[in-house]
């Protein structure tokens, strides 16, 4: 079987529905997401043992192979047709057999493309500091991070580090210079790619995930040292993320880094993907900005009271997720029911509504 053209039609079939996800495993037939739901394309036969392994060979070379047979599960990128399209891949086993999920990785668009607030902007265009997108899986936020580092690519002239396991959206260099780092292929992992920018004359630092304290640690002092540095964590809301990044850390540390965080963070963005009505996903988010009240509330241990000041921090620019819901709702872009499924405090929108 000629499975380089199998999986091509595969990849073209997201492509043309508009699709996010395509997932392959041996005993089933393939199927791909589209605005959020699991589609089966009962067109083709289940996937055997045999055409999982030919898959496999299409997307890893011999070496990550090697890897992937001995860790289990292998992340990767998939350059499809000279550059058509791109996805990020995820290898593992289940009941001893290969399983891969491919995410499209869509063209790089503008905040504007991507309707999201303008703020984003005026933060793309900040010198230094610490910024960053959260939210569950799959809600969009390397797309947002990757609208905001092209952005810069495209007004300034900085010189822009990504530390991606692996890189997803690929860029070309316009005024600035891109210099995009693979875990694994150019450095053994996140904490030594960052722990060496502070000798790469370096402005503007992307790191893929903030996955340990050591890189947390390092993210922050490069933000405290003049840099601008962008990245993610899956959590759910502002106060939440801020909780997590002091949590990881040992308790006779926690106090140094909630110092180092006050005065660093820019802000944090969380995003949610919701169904329009007319089709597709549009964003709903949250956005917490850095003041010296925000400042305040993470040196004194108070980050529950950070949801009440975005709610009333609108003024200066910040945005509560149930007032863009409600946004969303009243423009007829999603249900209400939507709004209410996706609100994290779902009693306060049922009052603004």
């Amino acid at each position: 079987m000629n499975y380089k053209k199998q999986l091509e039609d595969l990849i073209l079939n997201v492509i043309h529905e508009e699709g996010s996800d395509l997932h392959l495993g041996a005993g089933r037939v393939p199927a791909i997401r589209v605005s959020g739901e699991l589609i089966f394309l009962l067109k083709y036969p289940e996937f055997t043992k045999e055409d999982m392994a030919g898959i496999l060979k299409e997307v890893l070379d011999e070496k990550k192979i090697d890897r992937f047979m001995e860790n289990q599960e292998m992340d990767f990128s998939y350059d499809f047709n000279n550059g058509q399209a791109r996805l990020r891949g995820n290898a593992f086993f289940q009941k001893g057999l290969i399983n891969i999920a491919f995410r499209l990785i869509s063209k790089v668009k503008s905040l504007s493309e991507l309707h999201l607030p303008p703020i984003i902007a005026d933060i793309a265009r900040k010198k230094q500091g610490f910024f960053l997108v959260v939210g569950p899986v799959g809600q969009g936020k390397s797309t947002t991070i990757s609208s905001m580092i092209n952005l810069i690519n495209t007004e300034q002239t900085k010189h822009i580090v990504t530390i991606e396991d692996p890189i997803e959206f690929m860029y070309n260099a316009e005024k600035s210079i891109i210099n995009q780092r693979e875990v694994g292929i150019d450095t053994k992992d996140f904490h030594i790619a960052l722990g060496s920018v502070f000798r790469e004359d370096v402005n503007v630092i992307m790191i893929g995930e903030m996955r340990t304290p050591e890189t947390i640690a390092t993210a922050v002092t490069a933000a405290e040292t003049g840099h601008l540095v962008l990245s993610t964590l899956h959590t759910n809301n502002a106060s939440q993320t801020i909780d997590r990044i002091i949590d990881s850390f040992p308790g006779t540390q926690q106090d140094q880094i909630r110092v180092q965080l006050a005065s660093s963070l820019l802000g944090i963005f969380s995003q949610r993907l919701i169904p329009r009505i007319a089709g597709g996903l549009v964003p709903a988010y949250e956005l917490l900005l850095n003041n010296n009240a925000v400042a305040n509330l993470i040196r004194e241990k108070r980050t529950h009271e950070i949801d009440v000041v975005i709610e009333t921090g609108m003024e200066s620019g910040m945005i509560d997720l149930n007032h863009s819901l409600l946004e969303l709702v009243r423009g007829g872009e999603i249900t209400i029911e939507n709004a209410y499924q996706y609100s994290l405090n779902p009693k306060g929108l049922e009052r603004m509504l």
